[in-house]
């Protein structure tokens, strides 16, 4: 999840270069979501680990 999220904001960014706001304002906010995804997953897994443990 984190790879996709590192992917879209590369593409963001190389977008950005050239001159493509929308593609590149798309990409970055897709890459944000897929961050905070990453997060709420990360920081779930480590609750459960704790609780079980």
């Amino acid at each position: 999840m984190l790879h996709y999220a590192l992917v879209f904001l590369v593409v963001a960014l190389i977008a950005a270069l050239f001159g493509f706001g929308g593609i590149a304002s798309a990409s970055a906010g897709i890459a944000q979501i897929l961050f905070v995804v990453f997060l709420v997953l990360f920081v779930g897994t480590l609750i459960l680990r704790v609780l079980r443990s």
